[in-house]
């Protein structure tokens, strides 16, 4: 696995010396207002790229227990940030505080010692049911049915879904279960990357201004033709023929761009632009991982129906 992710890890930093290489030409000719704008967006963007990959990579080259480490981290910070826009009243408080310091943490020691039983339905049966019933221990009748909501779209989106990327590892395809993670997220990650490219490239027709005033049909076709190239082409990393690589990653790549497309809406609904301002050019930890949140799950349950033993 460690020379195969080393030859994948080293082609993506050629990459990434590449567009900040272009980025630097393209900083140097910008003239007006509006093109020194994008490319100064398009370079925050890319100085992010490289604290991602180098994070991302050296987690996993130490091993699953650093990785899940890694996304149980990532989940706390995404919870955070959807409990920071999303108004909260004091009856939910108990209600938060289990979410944060124990179902996450336990969901995770799950993730990290492979109980696929108890992992599948901790969230989604016990946390489910507990959570509601810890809040009316407060009391307040007020707007409960939609705070519980909040709460439990909160734990699904931000810890149990995102969790099935770093689940992945516990799954036996005769490939190294890594290589799984990482051409989940080259694939997710890419089809935003070329969705925005082509997008500033071609973009001409919205695809939906109210949702998502960026995304344009041109850059979603472009993207996530190009993202599924990719995903087909990678599928010496797993246990897929080239036609079922083709296959699966146009399931991630429909499933990521649904999972922005969502995610989006929230952030409307809530008057907000971004989840949070953690990443340079990306926004919060969330902006950047809600394409994971539809896609990690459809892909996990996928190869572990049709590729495991």
């Amino acid at each position: 696995m460690t020379a195969t992710f080393t030859y994948v890890l080293g082609s993506i930093l050629i990459l990434l010396t590449a567009a900040t290489l272009i980025g630097t030409v393209l900083q140097y000719r910008a003239k007006d207002a509006k093109t020194i704008a994008t490319v100064e967006n398009l370079n925050a963007r890319i100085r992010s790229w490289w604290i991602m990959v180098v994070i991302f990579g050296g987690a996993v080259l130490l091993g699953s227990t650093v990785t899940t480490v890694l996304f149980a981290l990532l989940s706390f910070m995404a919870l955070r940030e959807f409990w920071t826009l999303t108004p909260s009243k004091r009856g939910d408080h108990l209600a938060l505080f289990l979410s944060f310091f124990i179902v996450l943490p336990i969901h995770y020691i799950l993730v990290g010692t492979a109980w696929y039983g108890l992992f599948s339905i901790f969230i989604p049966v016990y946390a489910f049911l507990i959570l509601p019933a810890v809040a009316t221990i407060a009391g307040d009748t007020s707007e409960f049915l939609a705070r519980s909501a909040k709460v439990q779209w909160g734990l699904m989106l931000t810890v149990y879904a995102i969790s099935h990327a770093p689940a992945l590892m516990m799954l036996d395809t005769g490939t190294p279960p890594a290589l799984l993670l990482v051409y989940l997220v080259i694939v997710v990650q890419l089809s935003d990357v070329f969705q925005y490219v082509w997008g500033k490239l071609l973009g001409k027709h919205r695809f939906s201004p109210n949702i998502s005033p960026s995304k344009t049909i041109e850059g979603l076709a472009g993207g996530g033709a190009s993202a599924v190239l990719i995903g087909t082409l990678l599928y010496p990393l797993t246990p897929f023929s080239p036609l079922q690589a083709a296959a699966v990653s146009t399931v991630i790549v429909v499933a990521g761009f649904f999972g922005g497309f969502v995610l989006s809406a929230i952030k409307r609904d809530l008057k907000a632009k971004d989840w949070g301002y953690v990443i340079e050019g990306h926004g919060g930890v969330l902006d950047r991982l809600d394409s994971i949140t539809f896609a990690a799950p459809l892909f996990f349950h996928i190869t572990r129906y049709w590729f495991t033993g």
